[in-house]
């Protein structure tokens, strides 16, 4: 095959964890669409032990298009990942360690395809360097937030100046572009200056500026001033795409779960609470004791994904909805499910959450905060409830709540537990109360945008053909 005839190819490269996966495949269905006939290899780092993918994830790679392939690497095993390390941590070093596998898998294709450009992942930044090596174009995807990414920039800035934890700042901190906030609301991975979760973080944000381009999944009308912190030219950063916004439409297997849609169906408009902590939040068994008892004691219809319990609030980041937990309901309340039975319906580990979103019967969603719920809630104009559990996500809640004020966020008590009673106020607060109209319209102004944004002649469709020049360049 000579060079004219090899098609033009784009190595993407996710970090280990469903919803990153998720986000950075739903990308590249959106380049493969573009004019320019780009096709994509997906190329998965893999942890040993940790799991088959889960069903949502199978149902994703078995429904991509024939211009989009994908290989599962050689899996990192355990002795080659630090002990108890944080998920976080251990998903960037299953990449670094990938590397080797990586640079083979990119030589073989250089047989078939022309390549062009590696997508790394922001936790996979470290495959980068196989960019340079090959003289390939190098790009960030970012599945967060504008303000994540904004505040990935100014950290080493924030390091050099601040001395002590950043929790202890008496001053919320003001991130260019954004709304301040207090330092405890700040990232997980800076929470602790003296660990190596936050050295490495540390480190991943100064790699940033020497990608050829940086692609986050939002959209000037969501975060306007973030995204014109980022795309302001003179700032040294790198050409940055804001591309979102980027969902699922579903994931293919739906149809086994008709049970939830159905049960929708028999409720009255925006009279049910649906509440998921996405595809890898948990909760401590005391903590799900009081979300139970709070959603009864709310009085108000709900749909809950529940999961086992775990200390440890992404215990299920890295095996998706892959439960080793046994059956979740049986850590529920005794008598819950028979109290309950005409209030509400508890599903075990998924749901098609694009699917309830878009029902009818929704009134509002509890959500931990991910981007990718957050977007699903957005593209169809649900009020939320943000409960943030890990990672960016308490940056988000204040963003959501104080910024957007699209949510009303849930408080803890001094040793951390929301309490039922929180719980059940809450939902009232959304559900009932005036401010619950007034949430419900700016979600639907935003829901308007973000809709806009998607057709045809919209923002996506105009930053991904810029994108595509960028990669046709080279």
């Amino acid at each position: 095959m000579n060079e004219m005839e090899k098609p033009t190819r784009v190595v993407v490269i996710p970090s280990p964890g469903f919803s990153h996966v998720a986000s950075i495949l739903e990308f590249a269905k959106r380049i493969v669409k573009l004019p320019n006939g780009i096709h994509v290899t997906l190329l998965i780092p893999t942890i040993a032990n940790n799991g088959s993918p889960s069903e949502a994830s199978k149902a994703i790679l078995q429904s991509l298009p024939s211009t989009i392939n994908y290989t599962f690497l050689p899996p990192i095993h355990d002795q080659e990942l630090p002990q108890e390390a944080p998920i976080a941590l251990t998903a960037q070093i299953a990449v670094s360690r990938s590397v080797p596998s990586i640079r083979h898998a990119l030589m073989s294709l250089t047989s078939t395809s022309r390549l062009v450009a590696i997508v790394a992942d922001l936790f996979g930044i470290d495959a980068l360097i196989l960019a340079k090596e090959m003289n390939l174009l190098s790009f960030v995807y970012c599945p967060s937030t504008a303000m994540t990414l904004s505040f990935c920039f100014f950290l080493p800035k924030l390091d050099d100046t601040v001395i002590g934890e950043f929790k202890e700042i008496s001053e919320p901190v003001r991130i260019p572009g954004c709304v301040p906030v207090p330092g405890r609301d700040l990232p997980n991975p800076v929470q602790d200056r003296n660990s190596e979760l936050y050295r490495n973080f540390l480190q991943r944000c100064k790699q940033l500026r020497f990608a050829d381009g940086i692609l986050v999944n939002s959209f000037r009308e969501i975060e306007p001033g973030p995204i014109r912190e980022l795309t302001e030219e003179g700032r040294g950063y790198p050409m940055v795409y804001p591309v979102g916004p980027i969902i699922q439409n579903g994931s293919g297997n739906e149809t086994k779960f008709d049970q939830c849609l159905t049960w929708l169906d028999n409720h009255v408009p925006n009279s049910v609470i649906y509440v998921c902590f996405g595809s890898g939040g948990t909760l401590s068994q005391d903590q799900l004791n009081e979300l139970a008892m709070g959603l009864e004691l709310s009085g108000k219809k709900f749909l809950w994904v529940i999961r086992a319990p775990s200390e440890s609030a992404n215990a299920s980041y890295l095996s998706g909805n892959n439960n080793n937990g046994g059956d979740p309901l049986r850590f529920l309340p005794s008598g819950f499910l028979d109290r309950t039975k005409k209030q509400g319906l508890v599903v075990p580990l998924w749901a098609p959450q694009a699917q309830i979103l878009n029902h009818h019967a929704i009134g509002g969603f509890l959500t931990h905060c991910g981007w990718n719920s957050v977007l699903e809630g957005v593209m169809n104009g649900v009020p939320l409830i943000a409960w943030p559990l890990f990672a960016e996500q308490k940056m988000s809640a204040i963003f959501l709540s104080e910024d957007l004020k699209v949510a009303l966020r849930v408080k803890a008590n001094e040793n951390g537990l929301v309490e039922r009673e929180e719980v059940a106020c809450v939902i009232r607060r959304l559900m009932e109360d005036e401010e619950y109209r007034e949430i419900r319209r700016r979600m639907q102004s935003l829901k308007n945008v973000a809709t806009e944004s998607l057709q045809e002649e919209g923002s996506q469709n105009k930053i991904l053909a810029q994108f595509a020049v960028h990669l046709m360049k080279n």
